[in-house]
């Protein structure tokens, strides 16, 4: 890739399963593809922050070019975006640790992330890795000047946490880094768990059976969504609050065949949930099936996939060993 004079984005996915699922393919990966036209973009996986909980390390491995190898399928060009593994560049770890100097342990200890996700594992087990995750998410995203971050909701307070952070470093060091925006689509729909279809379907989920995950055959994903949560009443109508189950298929089969949620409604004014159900095996199919395929193309030539990740990691170290050296001037490192 060429330079630019493109916004910087940056944002990337832990490879901390075998296949993402439908609500990373909405969420993000449809809304990426979008934005690398408009944007210099850096897509990472983050396998760094997927060491923050205990990982098989041959596993990770293989997710890690499962998780790339989706992003290129999806639509993540390698010709126009920065695709690479954010291990490959190693001024992540490093600029992570300068941040950690200036971070507060109580603004640390002030991140929801952290407390939803240690009051389950339970403070022993919980890693100071994750307790320090959001500090190197914001060396992730300043490494690159980024302007702007696709995240969700979820991960707004990060991105406020690496907003402070560079303030606070060019405040004490001088203009150094780009105080970045979190990019949060107000028009992205959200995608629930076809079993708990109050919580966002999620790779954390206590059973894959509320999980629509990209690579899973066509006879799993249709098992999945004909056996999806619905209501008593039988009539196919949107409202969130009294049918969320009904309501997150509309939402999921409107997303994907490109029709407004009431046109679907309308389409299915009169029939059964089961012809709903139905439609949407085939709606999704049709969507995630060249994914998949593609998917499974790039992982049988290894060789190939780490070709352009290196392709990738060679720029993204070029642009973060930047950024890296003018911090390490700064706070008077030497080199």
């Amino acid at each position: 890739m060429t330079e630019t004079s493109k916004p910087v984005l940056f944002s990337g996915m832990q490879p901390s399963a075998d296949s993402l699922q439908l609500g990373n393919y909405i969420g993000a990966l449809s809304q990426w593809t979008k934005m690398q036209e408009d944007y210099d973009a850096f897509f990472c996986v983050v396998n760094l922050h997927a060491i923050t909980v205990p990982q098989d390390p041959a596993g990770l491995v293989a997710r890690t070019r499962r998780t790339a190898a989706q992003y290129i399928a999806a639509g993540i060009d390698p010709a126009k975006s920065t695709l690479f593994v954010q291990s490959h560049v190693s001024a992540h770890a490093e600029l992570a640790w300068v941040l950690n100097t200036l971070t507060g342990f109580g603004e640390a200890g002030r991140m929801t992330q952290f407390k939803d996700k240690s009051q389950k594992q339970g403070t022993d087990t919980a890693s100071v890795g994750l307790f320090t995750y959001p500090i190197l998410m914001a060396a992730d995203i300043l490494l690159y000047q980024a302007a702007s971050v696709p995240v969700g909701e979820d991960q707004r307070q990060h991105v406020e946490l690496t907003r402070d952070l560079a303030n606070r470093f060019n405040s004490r060091f001088g203009d150094t880094f780009l105080v970045p925006e979190a990019h949060i689509s107000k028009g992205t729909a959200k995608v629930y768990d076809l079993q708990v279809p109050t919580a966002k379907m999620s790779k954390s989920a206590e059973s894959d059976a509320g999980l629509v995950n990209v690579l899973d055959p066509a006879n799993v994903t249709k098992k999945k969504i004909m056996r999806a949560v619905t209501d008593d009443e039988g009539v196919v109508r949107f409202d969130r609050e009294t049918k969320p189950g009904v309501s997150n298929l509309l939402t999921i089969y409107s997303v994907l065949s490109g029709q407004s949620v009431d046109s679907v409604v309308a389409e299915y004014d009169g029939r059964g949930y089961g012809d709903l159900k139905k439609g949407l095996v085939e709606v999704v199919e049709g969507s995630l099936a060249p994914v998949r395929e593609r998917t499974e193309e790039l992982l049988s030539d290894p060789a190939e996939l780490d070709r352009l990740l290196a392709q990738g990691a060679e720029r993204a170290n070029e642009v973060a060993g930047r950024t890296l050296d003018l911090v390490y001037e700064r706070i008077g490192l030497m080199r």
